[in-house]
């Protein structure tokens, strides 16, 4: 029980890899408040997992500051305090080449992973700083750290997620609060079995065709588990990782060079 009564906000915690680090956390002992844009779905998975009064939902687009700025608010006046803050939603848009890519969807892209994880670290962080302790664990990429052809506006918001979170831990880092990026290679989850097809066919692939070029781009040839994941993040979140801070943890079955 690594995480016993610790509280723990993830966003975009529905489904996919927020999904999975929930049920992690929830396995170690804390209390979770899951953010998703649907509230039917998110009581669903509340249910779901079973963890009683343990896990609630929060509605909420984490691309509206509002929104995330008051799950945050929500979490603490619910539980009394956040220990945990997981910035976990995020996504690829549309693929397209740069010369194709109008400014909404290039917005789409900043406002999605950029602007949704700072505004949730900024949040977590102005209740973390008086009692000197917390965690933020920013969901990044394996594209954070190399570029890929038509995903120009995903790998851009990937790498400047890597930037601050390192200038964060930087400013925290005495204060008993760790920052950290979680870098996972691919993953199948649903949003990738539901959106991976056409990011395939803007790179003339097939869905399974893509899918076994970034396995092979890997040391161990297949995809990430959303397990291997999760595991991360628990260990990052727990007493375990307080050494660690400003990393950009890659979970990506050795695709990154560094």
């Amino acid at each position: 029980m690594q995480l016993q009564d610790k509280v723990a906000v993830i966003t975009g915690g529905t489904a996919g890899l927020g999904r999975g680090i929930a049920q992690a956390f929830l396995a170690e002992g804390a209390k979770v408040v899951l953010n998703g844009r649907n509230a039917e779905k998110g009581e669903k998975v509340i249910a779901e997992l079973g963890a009683a009064d343990r896990a609630v939902f929060r509605q909420g687009d984490v691309m509206v500051q509002a929104d995330i700025e008051s799950l945050v608010d929500y979490a603490v006046e619910h539980f009394g305090r956040i220990d945990i803050m997981v910035n976990n939603a995020g996504g690829t848009g549309d693929a397209q080449p740069v010369v194709s890519m109008t400014d909404e969807e290039w917005d789409t892209n900043m406002k999605w992973n950029v602007y949704s994880t700072f505004y949730g670290t900024r949040r977590a962080l102005k209740h973390m700083l008086p009692q000197k302790s917390g965690r933020v664990i920013n969901m990044s990429s394996v594209e954070g750290k190399h570029g890929k052809a038509v995903l120009s506006g995903y790998v851009t918001a990937k790498h400047a997620i890597n930037g601050f979170t390192k200038c964060a831990a930087k400013e925290v880092g005495t204060e008993g609060i760790t920052v950290n990026a979680l870098c996972p290679g691919l993953v199948i989850t649903d949003i990738v079995r539901e959106n991976g097809p056409r990011t395939a066919a803007s790179m003339g692939l097939s869905f399974e065709e893509m899918v076994d070029l970034f396995a092979q781009e890997s040391a161990i040839k297949r995809p990430n588990t959303v397990e291997e994941v999760a595991a991360m993040a628990v260990l990052l979140a727990s007493d375990v990782g307080a050494g660690i801070t400003g990393a950009l943890l890659s979970i990506d079955g050795g695709t990154a060079a560094y």
